[in-house]
């Protein structure tokens, strides 16, 4: 497996102002009381509070930064991105960094403002990262309860790790890995499995599932329609002690089928 270059630790880029402090900042010079905003956006006066004070580990959801976006009349998505950028690992910053840096060695380049402005996916597409046969690693997919992307939105191509598979011949498959144990015996934590978006899915297929919240989860999809005859997918487990879950085919926005699987060789 091909590990990441090493990279200089001068290579990480000025950071953003943080969500909170710029949320804040935004509320105070419209004039707006806490509960005034929480009355605008539906969200809680505490977790507002939270958020504000960056007391909160991870970005809110897609969902409320949208609502914060138009009551705080911020760009489109100008909250959105951010929060996506701050989620990303600083190893795969760092790459990205790398990259830029590569292509355009006599100017520095504020990593956080290429990608916001949209600069940096016009660089990755103009520069050659990896060899064709190298699909990305791109995050570990949860096999119990759905997990976030790691690599929200960035330039396809570009992981933290690569796999080679001379029998995959998609340009857009990518790997992830496996925690939790919802689908053993077939997979186990750790297995890396090789996903092509370009192979038809059907059902029963073991399949990566992305939620229209960004969430994603690995598990057997199976086509069905409900008592009204809409169409729903039933998500389920190959570990007979999970329950099966039944969504809505609007709410999955990605379903790509499993191909491969690298699995450790046991040592007795």
């Amino acid at each position: 497996m091909q590990n990441t270059p090493e990279l200089a630790s001068d290579v990480s880029p000025p950071a953003l102002e943080p969500l909170g402090p710029k949320l804040r900042k935004q509320r105070r010079r419209l004039g707006l009381t806490l509960d005034e905003l929480a009355g605008r956006t539906g969200i809680s006066k505490p977790y507002l509070s939270l958020i504000e004070t960056s007391r909160v580990p991870n970005p809110p959801s897609d969902e409320k930064l949208r609502k914060l976006e138009q009551a705080l009349g911020f760009r489109h998505d100008e909250l959105l991105t951010q929060a996506h950028l701050q989620r990303t690992p600083r190893d795969i910053r760092a790459m990205l960094q790398h990259l830029v840096q590569s292509s355009s060695p006599q100017s520095p380049i504020n990593l956080d403002q290429a990608y916001l402005s949209g600069a940096l996916h016009q660089l990755a597409s103009n520069v050659e990262t990896i060899s064709t046969s190298a699909i990305p690693v791109i995050n570990r997919v949860s096999a119990g309860y759905p997990k976030d992307f790691t690599d929200l939105s960035y330039p396809k191509g570009v992981a933290d790790d690569y796999v080679g598979c001379p029998d995959i011949h998609d340009k857009d498959a990518f790997a992830a890995r496996v925690h939790g144990d919802s689908m053993t015996p077939k997979y186990q934590e750790g297995d890396i499995v090789i996903f092509s978006p370009n192979a038809l899915t059907r059902s029963g297929d073991d399949s990566f599932v992305r939620f229209e919240d960004g969430q994603t989860t690995f598990k057997r999809v199976f086509f069905e329609s409900d008592d009204q005859g809409a169409g729903v997918l039933r998500l389920q487990p190959r570990n007979e002690k999970y329950r099966p879950q039944v969504v809505p085919q609007e709410k999955i926005t990605g379903l790509w089928k499993a191909l491969f699987k690298y699995q450790r060789v046991n040592e007795d």
